[in-house]
């Protein structure tokens, strides 16, 4: 189970879908699909994890190797 770090600055979709070059809806979609790890907020927006996101991407770019 992830160890909650409250000092941890989430990321936005926007940033997230910046980062991987694709859209916000992407990104979203993704995230409501449970294909990207995501958290919740009480007023119905998402964030990110930076830690969660690098682990996604990384698992991808090995799985891609195989």
């Amino acid at each position: 189970m992830r160890q909650q770090n409250t000092t941890e600055r989430l990321l936005t979709a926007r940033e997230v879908a910046d980062r991987l070059s694709v859209s916000v809806e992407t990104v979203l979609r993704w995230a409501r699909d449970g294909r990207l790890p995501s958290v919740q907020l009480s007023n119905r927006a998402v964030r990110f994890h930076r830690d969660d996101l690098d682990a996604w991407l990384a698992e991808r770019a090995t799985a891609g190797r195989a």
